[in-house]
């Protein structure tokens, strides 16, 4: 039960922090004008995935070394 609140935990962490990161990038100048409900659809789901793909580093690296 705990490894799945230290993940869930961490997930979350990872969410919140590619979220605040990619709010530094002016998608506006990329996606065409008038298109504010798409550019945020896509700034989450790329947090979303750029979240896991970073969760997965960081819990890979926690394991890897608790068990050497």
């Amino acid at each position: 039960m705990s490894s799945f609140i230290y993940q869930t935990t961490i997930y979350v962490l990872c969410f919140v922090c590619c979220l605040y990161s990619l709010m530094a990038i002016d998608f506006e100048k990329i996606i065409k004008k008038g298109k504010t409900f798409q550019t945020q659809c896509l700034v989450i789901l790329f947090a979303m995935g750029l979240s896991y793909l970073v969760a997965n580093f960081i819990m890979a690296l926690m394991y890897k070394n608790l068990f050497l």
